[in-house]
């Protein structure tokens, strides 16, 4: 197998907050392009992308799933990724091995919560975007207050592109001047006519502003256009992908997936404005000494690698990985950089291309390609994959810290061992799953990312592995921080019993700490002033300093939660010479902290939400009041007809169990979605 022509592949993901659509546009794609012989629905629990049984039966996409779709000479490599926000993590490392995507918003309601995450996860990465306006069918959908939504709440700079009439009977290209039309039994047929002058006329303004979007990066043509002239076709599409390159414009496309409206033209603009491989700058990466290197995509060049997902397949362990640079095969050694510790040397045993489910095994992969890995015992996600002469760090992928939590046990005593080998097993699969041992009670808590989340992870648990479990109430995930400035001093002196008779260990340290800003994490500050004057730390003493003022960071002064927003400062140490060996320094710096912290009181951070409710109008009174009555604070209420949505930011423990409450009030018509926003007091 050859290296494949990298101009002609794209590698794009489709995300959205949940149920905008996207795993329907992602079902349209794959039967125009001829992927996949049918369409299969959410609805049904028969879509071809949401191949896990919890994704069927809960009609929602749980991970990430991987498929590719040939269109006019070209291969795109589509990433579908989840909607809901407690699956958020696969978005995040699905960002992070993307060229370019497509961001689903829902016509009626325009940007959501969710879309807002997915947004700065793909800032985060710099990749360019198209927006696809889905749902135009639907009774209050408006494509120009979608993009108005799309200046106010994410910055963007919308540009349309195509535009569904007003009765569902096609779309109108900006670009080409053409009214086109979707038939056949599922839209696969399209018919291209000229579009009449009098319908043209009615957009006039948003025709304007495309021409504007396509001149931010081209002076030739924002001359034409400032000048009144009519840039042709060709013009419009170069100045459109520039722009889209830079990140200055995000083409916009309309119409309805499921009503089979508007697919094609947006299939045409992924080839004609997102980015093929070689379009994407060179990605960053570190030697194995730190010094910051490139990585360019290309196929003959030493192997680097990014492992960016674990996944058990058929009960054995996959990682899927994005070549950047070179080329492996089935059998290559594959190294794993370790901080501070020799890299691991792992056997590649087979190479697969992915289909959502299905699995082919390839002779070779090359640069630019997402694949799927087996034998690899050791890799986990965020993992840069090297050849071993040439090792290096790629950019790692960050997973949120979890904020939920529920206490679980095996429903018979014989299956303990099993329970702790399945829950290793998801633990590799998922970085925001987490398994503790409470300290006090000695439960098992299994922490995730939200209710849904656990949920799915104990119904992966019965079916996968025939798990049975019990399982607590779900309990929040709380945090620490201190309520005042305050100092602490220890002098710590001990006799310690030695073969050769008694032996004195002595230091002693003065240690200040304030409270800080939400957001701002932890600062050390372990520069102190040494006593005796002149006195100098070696670098084992310096090393125990800075340990002893990270010692207490798991546990506060009010609840023993992590601590968070705050700054420790080391201000004082004195030296005792030999006595005061590395031990001593770090059990009188812990000690003086401990000590600081009592002084300054805590105060106890809960995780707040962004939150979003949507509501008919005749039930907006009793939801403000029902959320003013669990304390959240009110941002804003948005008019949008017969709804209004509520903005808020509410405490998570105040919200859970929230979904059956607003069924009930607004008789089953309500809605509501979250993200994780802060730690902070309620």
């Amino acid at each position: 197998m050859k290296a494949p022509d990298l101009s002609l592949l794209r590698i794009i993901g489709i995300a959205a907050h949940v149920d905008a659509g996207k795993t329907t546009l992602t079902e349209r794609v794959l039967y125009y392009t001829g992927a996949s012989h049918k369409i299969g629905e959410v609805h049904d629990g028969a879509a071809h992308m949401d191949y896990l049984a919890e994704e069927r039966a809960h009609g929602i996409t749980i991970t990430s799933a991987v498929t590719k779709a040939p269109w006019q000479g070209h291969t795109i490599q589509l990433v579908d990724t989840p909607g809901h926000v407690d699956f958020t993590i696969e978005v995040e490392r699905a960002m992070r091995v993307l060229d370019g995507c497509v961001v689903v918003l829902d016509g009626v309601r325009g940007v959501e919560p969710q879309t807002e995450t997915v947004w700065r996860q793909r800032q985060k990465f710099q990749l360019p975007a198209l927006f696809f306006v889905n749902k135009m069918d639907r009774p209050g959908a408006d494509y120009g207050r979608a993009l108005d939504s799309l200046r106010k709440r994410l910055q963007a700079e919308p540009a349309p592109v195509t535009l569904p009439l007003a009765d569902g009977s096609g779309v109108v290209h900006l670009i080409e001047r053409q009214l086109l039309r979707f038939g056949g039994e599922q839209g696969e047929q399209v018919s291209v006519e000229p579009c009449p002058d009098a319908l043209w006329e009615q957009f006039a303004e948003q025709r304007e502003a495309l021409h504007l979007a396509a001149a931010e990066a081209d002076e030739a043509l924002a001359d034409r256009v400032l000048a009144g002239e009519e840039p042709s076709p060709e013009e419009l599409w170069r100045g459109l992908r520039a722009a889209t390159l830079a990140g200055r414009v995000q083409p916009c496309f309309g119409g309805s997936a499921l009503r089979n409206l508007g697919v094609q033209p947006l299939l045409d603009a992924v080839l004609r404005l997102l980015p093929s491989p070689l379009d994407r700058p060179p990605s960053p990466a570190l030697s194995l000494a730190g010094e910051p290197l490139t990585v360019a995509m290309e196929a003959t060049a030493p192997l680097a690698a990014l492992a960016f997902k674990v996944q058990l397949w058929d009960g054995r362990r996959h990682v899927f990985a994005r070549i950047y640079r070179g080329s492996l095969a089935p059998g290559d050694t594959v190294a794993i950089p370790r901080p501070n510790a020799e890299p691991l040397r792992e056997h590649a045993a087979r190479v697969f291309d992915v289909d959502a489910g299905k699995r082919s095994r390839l002779d070779r992969a090359y640069a630019g390609q997402i694949i799927l890995l087996a034998g690899l015992r050791y890799a986990s996600t965020g993992d840069s994959l090297c050849d071993p002469e040439a090792p290096l760090i790629l950019e790692r992928i960050d997973a949120r810290e979890p904020v939920l939590s529920l206490a679980i046990e095996p429903a018979s005593a014989d299956s303990e061992k099993k329970l702790l080998e399945v829950l290793d097993k998801l633990e590799q699969e998922d970085p925001t799953l987490q398994v503790l041992e409470d300290d006090e009670t000695g439960q098992r808590l299994l922490r995730g990312m939200g209710e849904l989340h656990l949920q799915m992870v104990l119904e992966r648990m019965q079916r996968e592995f025939q798990l049975e479990v019990r399982a607590g109430r779900p309990r929040v995930a709380l945090r620490e921080t201190v309520a005042a400035a305050a100092t602490g001093e220890d002098h710590f002196q001990r006799l310690l019993e030695l073969d050769r008779g008694q032996s004195e260990v002595r230091a002693r340290a003065r240690v200040g700490v304030r409270p800080l800003e939400r957001r701002a994490g932890i600062r050390v500050l372990a520069e102190p002033r040494l006593l005796p004057e002149g006195a100098e730390l070696t670098p084992l003493q310096a090393e125990a300093v800075q340990q002893g003022a990270r010692d207490l960071l798991g546990s506060g002064p009010q609840e023993g939660a992590p601590l968070q927003d705050l700054e420790i400062r080391v201000e004082e140490v004195e030296l005792f010479g030999a006595a005061s060996s590395p031990e001593a320094l770090r059990a009188a710096v812990s000690r003086a902290l401990r000590k600081a912290l009592q002084a300054a009181g805590g105060v106890l951070l809960r995780p707040i939400m962004r939150t979003e409710v949507v509501v008919p109008e005749e039930n907006l009174g009793t939801v403000l009041g029902d959320l003013q009555a669990r304390q959240a604070l009110i941002l804003d209420t948005e008019d949008q007809g017969a709804t209004h949505v509520i903005h808020c930011d509410a405490a998570l423990d105040r919200l859970l169990g929230y979904t059956t409450e607003l069924r009930s009030l607004t008789h089953g018509r309500g809605q509501f979605s979250m993200e994780f926003d802060r730690f902070d007091q309620a």
